[in-house]
């Protein structure tokens, strides 16, 4: 029983350390700076559409001149 907890104590130090280094890490690098940006950019708009990709507005000019199309 003596012998594990010579292995466990000191293991359990270390594991502890290292979750301490890496929370101090994380605050100084700035990971908990912005906890609600990605939430509220899921509700943001993307971005305007490219022109190429608009619909023509000549074409649907040119459909409306020509009337309602009949179902066959």
């Amino acid at each position: 029983m003596e012998g594990s907890l010579l292995i466990l104590i000191p293991i359990s130090v270390l594991l502890v350390l290292l979750i301490v280094g890496v929370l101090w890490w994380a605050a100084r690098s700035g990971q908990f700076d912005d906890l609600e940006g990605p939430a509220h950019a899921i509700l943001m708009d993307d971005d305007k559409p490219k022109p190429e990709s608009l619909p023509d507005k000549d074409a649907d000019k040119s459909a409306d001149a020509e009337g309602p199309q009949q179902r066959t």
